[in-house]
């Protein structure tokens, strides 16, 4: 590699610094030291990453798109750094925990402080993971706790706990057609333009079946990051319809000028599971598990 440790903590020394002179003093070295590292590094890198204003250096693009990955790098080395002889000292006291498929969490403080009270000290780190890695990542000792619903051939390689079940529903202006239905079947799905999270996206392998009756067969389909304020936003102007589960709609109702319809004669529910990995739970995850449970069954 052309970049080391060594070299990722001049980057973030310097620009926090502003001058060599200042970044050798907190480094330990001498000035004309880390001149000749710098100017080594930029020979690797056969660009230059600093541009002189007066006295001072200011990372140039190159230098800012280093000092990114630098303070990444940096600020991920800590953080495992500090697990780690937490793990040592029986000191850890955090539990990761993901959500699949959802960016609303009004139901989640009044866990979080439940949980506190149930293990003062104690900490839930919330983890940004794609919505099909959560169950690899349950499995591989990356998540400590998820809540899923998408079927998927590895849960039963997981401790499940049913949580809840909610209703997938169609979500659109309170001025549209469908508003006025009672309910949606195949075919009202047919000329639809759909606006859906990007798990959907019919180019994903595997695929995750679209949140429409068997049959259906929408006009046009738009992906988007799993972002709800985004899908809302989308509805609301008038450029498509989407499904959401209930719970996670209802909120924008008001707000946003939209109605809610049902999808199928019946219900279309579906189950949320609190997920962990086989075997018994360490405390903490026993905790995190009950409270959410507690909470979300109601």
């Amino acid at each position: 590699m052309d970049v080391d440790l060594r070299d990722l903590e001049l980057l973030d020394t310097v620009a926090t610094a502003g001058t060599l002179t200042a970044a050798a003093e907190l480094l330990y070295v001498s000035q004309p030291a880390l001149s000749q590292r710098l100017t080594r590094l930029e020979g690797r890198l056969g660009s230059q990453l600093f541009d002189r204003q007066g006295r001072g250096l200011v990372p140039n693009a190159a230098g800012q798109r280093m000092l990114l990955a630098a303070r990444q790098i940096l600020a991920e080395l800590d953080a495992a750094t500090r697990d780690v002889r937490e793990l040592r000292d029986g000191r850890d006291r955090r539990v990761r925990l993901a959500v699949q498929c959802s960016t609303t969490f009004q139901w989640l403080p009044p866990v979080i402080q439940g949980f506190r009270t149930r293990c003062p000290g104690a900490e839930v780190r919330i983890e940004s993971l794609p919505a099909d890695t959560l169950i690899t990542a349950l499995l591989e000792d990356r998540l400590d706790v998820a809540l899923i619903t998408k079927p998927d051939p590895q849960m039963d390689r997981l401790r499940l706990t049913a949580l809840f079940d909610d209703e997938m529903v169609a979500v659109v202006p309170a001025g549209h057609p469908w508003a006025a239905l009672p309910y949606l079947t195949a075919r009202d799905f047919d000329d639809a333009h759909l606006v859906l999270y990007d798990l959907y996206d019919p180019g994903r392998v595997p695929g995750t079946p679209l949140p429409v009756p068997h049959g259906a067969r929408p006009a046009r389909i738009t992906t988007m990051p799993v972002i709800t304020d985004l899908l809302i936003e989308m509805v609301a102007s008038g450029q498509g319809v989407t499904v959401l589960p209930q719970w996670v709609a209802a909120p924008y109702v008001g707000s946003h000028g939209l109605a809610l319809v049902r999808i199928g004669v019946e219900p279309t529910i579906r189950t949320w599971y609190c997920a962990t990995r086989p075997g018994p739970r360490p405390a903490l995850i026993e905790a995190l598990t009950a409270e959410l449970a507690d909470r979300l069954r109601r």
